[in-house]
This record gives structure tokens, sequence and C-alpha cells, in this order.
């Protein structure tokens, strides 16, 4: 079943409140690239509002993989529109598998929150690990939870992007559930720091930043959005 049907035709409105991950994503692909060969891949790749200006930047097609082929379609008229390359597949990412190692794997705008367990999260670094030349990157981002806000907004209308929709917090399950007007739907599952911690060691990556927000400010007790880097040791 592809959950993002619903959302592919909004989802570059839905997504307009964000803006500076790309600044971070292009030049993060600009340095890696400098230093060293093979692929850029980018995971949950979605319509390719990243991946376009990485490819651009990177002068190297992008892989970019999702379990949405609605998306996929989306990014492939993008791609073509900005004259860029994108090597666009169909596929989970908790099946990641490359040809040859990558220098860099992205994921960003929350996408790894999409995965529900900690296996599902575990195979995934395990798999991106694998993937990844020695000395090679992953880097993503995700919110950090903020009862607060949820306590604010949750099953509150509100509209993102001109598009209407509303918040549910399923607190026993870390799991916040997205429901459009139309009645489309997606889940996320949020994590600590600690827990993103976890991942990275059982995976055999080493944290290179943790970051508060895509201009690179230090992480602190008032960041609302992590946003990593790893790398695989040389």
């Amino acid at each position: 079943m592809d959950s993002y049907q619903g959302f592919a035709a909004t989802y570059d409105a839905w997504s307009s409140g964000m803006t500076e991950d790309v600044a971070f994503y292009v030049e993060l692909a600009r340095e890696t690239t400098r230093e060293a060969d093979g692929p850029v891949v980018e995971l949950a790749v979605g319509s390719g509002r990243v991946a376009v200006p990485v490819a651009a930047a990177a002068g190297r097609p992008v892989i970019g993989i999702d379990a949405s082929q609605a998306m996929l379609t989306i990014a492939r008229e993008r791609a073509e529109a900005a004259g860029v390359e994108l090597d666009l597949r169909l596929g989970d990412m908790r099946e990641l598998a490359l040809d040859e190692p990558a220098a860099l794997i992205t994921c960003p705008f929350r996408a790894l929150l999409h995965l529900p367990t900690w296996a599902d999260r575990r195979r995934v670094f395990e798999r991106v690990a694998a993937s990844l030349r020695p000395g090679g990157r992953f880097a993503w981002n995700a919110f950090v939870f903020d009862p607060r806000i949820a306590v604010e907004i949750d099953g509150v209308w509100r509209e993102q992007g001109g598009i209407r929709h509303r918040n549910h917090y399923a607190l026993g399950d870390s799991r916040v559930d997205v429901t459009l007007e139309s009645g489309a739907s997606i889940s996320l599952w949020w994590l600590t720091r600690s827990e993103w911690a976890g991942l990275i060691d059982v995976s055999g990556l080493e944290l290179e930043a943790l970051y508060g927000w895509f201009d690179r400010r230090p992480f602190d007790d008032e960041s609302r959005e992590f946003v990593y880097v790893a790398r695989k040791p040389a």
C-alpha cells in the first residue's frame, strides 16, 4: 500500500515550511564528494525536493529510493524539468543494497520517523553502514518531541502550506498520526537523543556532529530539531 498516495499531489505545499534543510544537504554533498568518490544516495527521496538541488550541486546523479510510486513520479518530473539526473528506485529503505559503496547517504525531512519499531530502525542503520564506503557519511534530521506543542495542537485542525490537517498524539506508542482533510493519513514515531545514539552505536557508525538546526548551531536544551551526521570508520 502506498501510504503517500494521498499526500503526493500536495506534498510540495505541505513541505514548503521547511526550506533551510536543502542548503544543509547541498553543502554536505559538496563537502563529501570533494573528499571521496562513490554515489550519493537519498532514502525516502519523495518529490526530489532535496535530491534535485543536491544532484545539481554535486555534479553527479543522486540515487533516490522511495516506497511510494506516486512520489517517485513527481521526483522524476522535477528532475527532468531541472535538467539533472536522478536514479530513482522503488524500494524499502530497510532493504537498502547498492552496487558500489556510497560516499553519502541522507534521509531528510524526518523520514526515518516512518519506521515504527526498533528492529526496523536498527535494520536501516545496519544497511546504511554496510552500504557506505569507509569514511562515508550518513545524515538525517528528525523533530525533537515537545509535549507542550503536542498538548497545544493535538486534535486541532490547522493549516500547513495551505493544507488543512490535524495531528493525533499516541503517547504510549511515541506516535503522531497526521490526517489530511481528505482523509489521507500517515504516522510518525519519534525518538529521543539516547535512542538515536543507540542506533549509531549498534550499527558501528560514529557520531560526527549533532546540530540543533540546519545552520549547524550546537544542539542544546532549546533545540527542536535533531540534525545528525555520522560516519563509517575509515
